[in-house]
């Protein structure tokens, strides 16, 4: 059976539920923030509570939470509410474990780039510097600093807005999109764990953006309700406008008549076979192929 177990956020331990949390909402993309003081101290840290919320204009957040046993902050929130620029790194595998180095709890004059052995570069526009390895940074002004919480684990939304951006040429296609294999980005699971995107974990959705789907509701019955076909294969079948029409598939069976003497399950474990490759129209025939006699 499965079963659903429920917990109360302010009845569970905090670090319990921190641990719920981080290890659920998986995976997270890493910043790794480059940041100073008035002074100009550098200072280098990577967040995984992270995320882009804005296009126009390009909006960036990250969230240091203030630690769980001593309700005390990072030393980047402090930079930055002293000095209101950030570059924000992305982290690719062949320099994760010296950004994992930069997220020890230093003292605050310690400088992480001396200690990660990252490379700082000068940036552009920004007094913070970018990391030479990362293959994308982001020079940031930070525009708000939003307190989530006074208590042990509470997260400051830091809002920044990309003033310029700078990306490796390897990692763009023919065609000026971002390879996310030569992208070879790292992203946070619970724990100690990470993932990267590699060529397993990487496939491609196409989204029913300039057609609207037919969706699932619109479907035959016999389809909709099939013991064989998965909520996934039912989300691939409702991306098309349509069914085909009794004259589609008449034809069809003119020309297939190999599926003639099939049961309504082996014709379904068949369509699951053209799902699979991405064949839905071919999958749509396949499950109609019985259904206008």
């Amino acid at each position: 059976m499965n079963e659903i177990k429920t917990f109360d956020p302010n009845s569970l331990d905090k670090r319990k539920f921190y641990q719920l949390l981080t290890g659920s909402i998986t995976p997270r993309p890493i910043a790794l923030v480059s940041s100073c003081d008035i002074n100009g101290n550098a200072n280098l840290s990577p967040f995984s509570f992270f995320n882009v919320f804005s296009i126009n204009p390009p909006i960036l957040v990250f969230s240091p939470v203030s630690r769980v046993r001593s309700n005390t902050n990072r030393d980047t929130l402090s930079n930055v509410k002293q000095l209101d620029e950030v570059v924000i790194n992305l982290v690719s595998r062949d320099s994760v474990h010296q950004v994992s180095l930069a997220s020890a709890d230093y003292d605050s004059e310690v400088n992480e780039f001396d200690k990660s052995g990252l490379t700082p570069v000068d940036s552009a526009i920004v007094v913070p510097y970018r990391v030479e390895e990362a293959y994308v940074s982001f020079e940031c002004k930070v525009t708000s600093i939003l307190p989530l919480g006074d208590k042990a684990g509470a997260g400051t939304l830091v809002i920044c807005e990309v003033l310029l951006a700078h990306a490796r040429t390897k990692i763009f296609n023919e065609d000026g999109s971002i390879d996310p294999l030569k992208l070879d980005i790292v992203a946070r699971l619970g724990g100690n764990n990470y993932t990267i995107t590699n060529k397993e974990g990487v496939y491609e959705i196409e989204k029913p953006i300039s057609e609207l789907g037919m969706g699932v509701d619109l479907m035959p019955e016999e389809v909709k309700n099939s013991k064989v076909l998965s909520g996934n294969d039912l989300g691939r079948l409702g991306t098309l406008t349509k069914i085909p029409s009794e004259a589609e598939i008449t034809e069809f069976r003119l020309e297939r008549t190999e599926f003639l003497n099939l049961s309504e399950t082996e014709l379904h474990n068949l369509a699951t076979v053209k799902l699979e490759d991405n064949k839905i129209e071919e999958a749509w025939e396949i499950l109609l192929y019985n259904y206008y006699n």
